[in-house]
């Protein structure tokens, strides 16, 4: 197998690169000399995640599509620390991503699965007020085009990025008590009616019948306690010109011949 590098990053003080290679390998290298320091062994699969800690120059991670996360002293060319990505019933689940916080006591990890995977000091009661499945319930709705080839909702017939804050719900589709509603930016304020979605059952790809969200009650602006949206009233007052526009347009209009040849005057 002719080797490849599939994955490179310095570490924090720039005194080190560590290269990942298809063979499993992680090289650490001199970054001044290109002198070979050390062979990190421990990944069983390609490694396309290799994150340096945010102030600690000893301190490099790296994730692979084995499900394997190590955390490795680069300096010594040892092993600090070792996670497995074990997914119950499922085997393991590669690693995708991964990213350490600023202050460098925590780092979240994305995998083929769908999970986030956060490890860190402390408790993980913050953490706790989330449920463990959180989808959004337009995250796999069809698209269709116009006739101006712009992407709209399906079902809505609405353009994605003007549609009304979706719902969460559970990787069955099903909604999320209202608590967990005002997670998503846009509801935090809303009242309790506005938070229940509308529910219909849909067919599954396999011909199951399903309980699930199929459409969404749009906040009422005129509520109290609720700002308007800048946007949303700009939008309509631009609609209303349009539509106000064309009325005249059509009242000044000459009409056709009675059988319907020639082509109206158009605005």
């Amino acid at each position: 197998m002719k080797p490849k590098v599939t994955m490179i990053a310095w570490n924090q003080n720039d005194n080190y690169v560590v290269t990942a290679v298809n063979n499993h390998l992680l090289k650490v290298w001199n970054s001044s000399t290109g002198q070979l320091l050390h062979d990190l062994v421990g990944h069983a699969d390609e490694v396309f995640v290799l994150e340096t800690h945010p102030f600690d120059c000893r301190i490099m991670l790296s994730a692979g599509h084995d499900g394997n996360i190590f955390i490795w002293d680069i300096t010594k060319g040892t092993k600090t620390k070792h996670y497995f990505n074990m997914i119950e019933g499922q085997g393991h689940g590669a690693v995708f991503d991964c990213k350490f916080s600023p202050d460098g006591q925590h780092f979240a990890c994305t995998d083929s699965h769908g999970h986030l995977l956060i490890f860190g000091f402390g408790c993980s009661r913050p953490y706790e007020k989330i449920p463990d499945q959180m989808f959004f319930h337009t995250d796999y709705r069809p698209l269709i085009r116009d006739s101006n080839n712009y992407v709209l909702d399906e079902q809505t017939q609405q353009a994605p990025h003007l549609m009304p804050p979706p719902f969460l719900v559970d990787v069955d589709g099903n909604p999320h008590p209202t608590r967990y509603q005002r997670l998503v930016p846009g509801r935090e304020n809303c009242a309790d009616e506005h938070l229940i979605p509308q529910l219909g059952y849909v067919a599954t790809s396999d011909g199951e019948v399903v309980e699930q969200v199929i459409g969404q009650q749009t906040v009422d602006q005129d509520e109290p306690g609720l700002e308007p949206s800048i946007l949303d009233g700009m939008i309509r007052q631009l609609q209303l010109e349009q539509d106000q526009r064309t009325g005249a347009d059509q009242e000044s209009a000459p009409s056709g011949p009675p059988n319907g040849e020639g082509t109206p005057r158009r605005g």
